[in-house]
């Protein structure tokens, strides 16, 4: 199983386009020792050739042309991703559907009912794809293992996370299960697995015990401090209220990656562009370190 890091940032991407904080105005001016990046997404295939897509950012066209591999050039039309799975219907995760709308076949995509109830009337982004490449709609089903047709050597599990939905979703700040999901995908030849959750608030029984299970975690690591959006005067929501478990502090992400197995490599994805582990010479980041704990970047390669 190959795995790549498209996009590592969490929505608005870093730098944000309209944020000066200390991470963005720093890595604009050069001042600190941060890579810019793009919004999360993932590729993964299980045979090099075939790929499957998870979350399209906005970002999404220059996530591909920076990986030739999804790019085979067989045909005039091509593309190497055979199908999309949806972690959840937030912009950032999913309005990159719109630039693939060229596609010659409908787009195979993989979500819950919840997500694709959200992308049909809160956001009807489907329904405008209706009018160009159309869509192949796979109910993803929740708790069970399943393949995706046409992509050989992986099997996946979906899970339902804590979180919370988007601002047009009739779930906002009351989660229901399909909202928002990590997924377990496992080389069926050598039977090493990754978890990968970019959004998670809260540490269910089920989901640790498949962080446990897992030889690579691929998980949230948004915001520092439950309150960093707050002292910034960037937001009035915690961390925890905005559906994403933070880093530090009794409770935090650091702690429950402490309790994995010592083989269990540990990298965090979605990274908020105020979060001072984007700065690599930060304490933070040497915190991270000493937990034996990885900051994934634009490009980053994974074979778990």
């Amino acid at each position: 199983m190959k795995v790549r890091v498209l996009g590592s940032a969490a929505g608005g991407g870093f730098p944000q386009w309209n944020c000066n904080c200390p991470r963005c105005d720093g890595v604009r001016r050069g001042t600190i020792r941060a890579r810019a990046r793009t919004q999360s997404s993932i590729a993964v295939s299980g045979d090099g050739e075939r790929w499957v897509l998870f979350n399209a950012s906005p970002d999404v066209l220059q996530q591909i042309r920076s990986f030739p591999e999804l790019q085979p050039a067989r045909a005039l039309r091509d593309t190497a991703i055979a199908a999309i799975v949806l972690i959840d219907a937030q912009i950032d995760h999913t309005t990159g559907l719109y630039m693939l709308r060229e596609h010659r076949q409908p787009l195979e995509l993989w979500c819950t009912p919840h997500v694709h109830e959200d992308l049909t009337r809160g956001n009807p982004l489907l329904n405008l794809l209706g009018h160009y490449c159309g869509v192949n709609w796979h109910a993803l089903p929740l708790g069970e293992d399943f393949e995706i047709p046409g992509v050989p050597g992986l099997r996946f599990a979906a899970l339902p996370l804590i979180s919370n939905a988007p601002p047009y979703s009739p779930h906002r700040d009351c989660p229901q299960p399909g909202d928002n999901i990590g997924v377990t995908i496992t080389d069926t030849r050598s039977g090493r697995s990754l978890f990968y959750a970019p959004g998670l608030g809260e540490m269910e029984p089920h989901v640790w015990a498949a962080m446990q299970a897992a030889d690579c975690v691929l998980v949230d690591g948004t915001l520092w401090t439950d309150d960093e959006m707050i002292r910034l005067g960037a937001s009035q929501k915690t961390s925890r209220a905005m559906g994403h478990l933070p880093q530090s502090g009794e409770g935090g992400m650091i702690e429950w990656l402490d309790r994995l197995p010592q083989d269990t490599r540990k990298v965090l994805i979605h990274i908020n562009n105020t979060n001072p582990i984007l700065d690599e010479d930060s304490a933070e980041r040497a915190t991270l370190a000493a937990h034996g704990i990885e900051v994934s970047f634009d490009g980053m390669e994974i074979v778990p």
